[in-house]
């Protein structure tokens, strides 16, 4: 029987972190994707279908070249593998991407995709879980938002997407693929020749240049998969992204900070957002296992830091809570030393929330005080809004049409084309 101290313990844990409901396990008769996964993993998938290991490597290039290059969607695409190999190939794996089950546009350009992930667990049923990414134009830059878990682990108090339940972590692959159906997408491959903006009239070239993990979950948490991803995504014979253009966003989990560096030497953001421990402790309740001192000395060993990769501390701007000029001069103190750029983020409202954005001119004023002392403090232009793209908000629309749809189909209603309309 457990006693009251373990039973508060245990309260105040649940408190701070949330357990996965599901776990992964195979599934019998689903072919696997060959999409998103690492070289040793490609190379192991085609020992196991009979490829003789001294021949493995070879194939796995050019596997690799066709997947990650140039975004074969069919083995009969990949014109210098043999016909029997091929036949093979689609015997035993496919090269499927996550189903597209919704797609909305901001009026700003930003795009939201809901992805439908294959099943991985038996009491998934035929419907995988759903997660979703966020593609974000800008003039010289394309930003893609993944996400790491299906919900997320914490339960920060200013964040939508903390109030819902942790399903599971998403496998190496299923990050990857999200960059990959953004490519389908947007029409981002070798030989595609998109252009840089909507309109058709921008600079030519690639349309996703950045990736930042700051979609659902928390990616420290799931940080064996995340280093894999980053891994596949930044390979220069494929997918072919810088790691300087590779951002993992942590609210703080400090153990797991020197491994990020060390092992996906990504550049590396922090969900600061207080500078005061009691309230840290309110907003991101992560704090009472790793209070700010901690956290910023990870910061200040995370390896390769220097001035030209500098940390992004994010700060979310809530109306009389964390905004005073106080709170500025505190930041200013609490970073020196850090090279450091500063996100202000004003608030991105969601139902039910019990904060408010800051007013402009606060906004402002705490930013000049932070720019003063050295610092860039750029006010992130909130995108994404009108379709909860925006921070902090991803999957909670999503959950609200689920539970309609779910309604309307215990009512004999058709849902087809229900998500479709969803932004009517």
């Amino acid at each position: 029987m457990a006693t009251p101290s373990l039973d508060s313990a245990r309260a105040a844990d649940a408190a701070i972190e949330k357990a996965p409901d599901l776990l992964p396990e195979a599934l019998p008769g689903r072919r696997p994707s060959l999409v998103g996964l690492t070289r040793d993993a490609l190379k192991a998938q085609l020992i196991g279908m009979g490829v003789p290991e001294r021949e493995s490597r070879m194939r796995a290039g050019q596997l690799w070249h066709w997947v990650n290059f140039r975004g074969a969607t069919d083995f009969a695409e990949m014109t210098n593998v043999g016909k029997a190999l091929k036949a093979q190939l689609a015997e035993h794996f496919t090269l499927e991407r996550p189903e597209v089950a919704s797609r909305q546009v901001s009026r700003d350009g930003t795009r939201k995709w809901l992805l439908r992930m294959a099943p991985t667990n038996r009491q998934e049923h035929n419907r995988g879980a759903e997660i979703e990414c966020v593609y974000i134009p800008g003039p010289d830059r394309g930003t893609l938002c993944v996400s790491s878990q299906v919900g997320c682990t914490l339960t920060c108090s200013f964040c939508h997407t903390g109030t819902q339940r942790l399903v599971r972590n998403l496998s190496a692959p299923e990050i990857v693929q999200q960059l990959v159906t953004a490519r389908d997408e947007l029409g981002d491959w070798p030989g595609q020749m998109p252009s840089r903006d909507a309109g058709g009239s921008g600079e030519v070239g690639r349309l996703v240049t950045n990736i930042v993990f700051m979609g659902m979950g928390e990616p420290l948490y799931n940080l064996d998969a995340v280093v894999d991803a980053v891994g596949v995504m930044s390979d220069q014979e494929g997918l072919g992204l810088s790691k300087r253009r590779i951002t993992v966003s942590t609210s703080g989990v400090v153990p797991q900070i020197p491994r990020l560096g060390e092992q996906a030497n990504a550049m590396l953001a922090v969900s600061l957002h207080a500078v005061r421990d009691e309230l840290r402790d309110e907003l991101v309740p992560l704090n009472r296992k790793y209070p700010i001192a901690e956290l910023l000395a990870a910061c200040r060993a995370y390896p390769g830091l220097s001035n030209a990769r500098r940390i992004t501390f994010e700060y979310v701007m809530l109306k009389g809570v964390n905004d005073s000029d106080a709170d500025a001069r505190e930041l200013v103190r609490l970073l020196k030393g850090i090279p450091a750029k500063i996100n202000l983020i004003p608030f991105n409202p969601w139902p039910g929330s019990r904060y408010e954005c800051s007013d402009w001119d606060r906004i402002e004023h705490f930013s000049e005080i932070v720019f003063n002392a050295g610092y860039a403090s750029p006010v992130r232009t909130p995108r994404g809004r009108d379709i909860l793209a925006a921070c902090g908000q991803l999957k909670s629309e999503t959950e609200k049409l689920r539970a309609r749809a779910r309604m309307m189909q215990e009512e004999g209603i058709g849902v087809e084309g229900f998500y479709a309309g969803a932004d009517d």
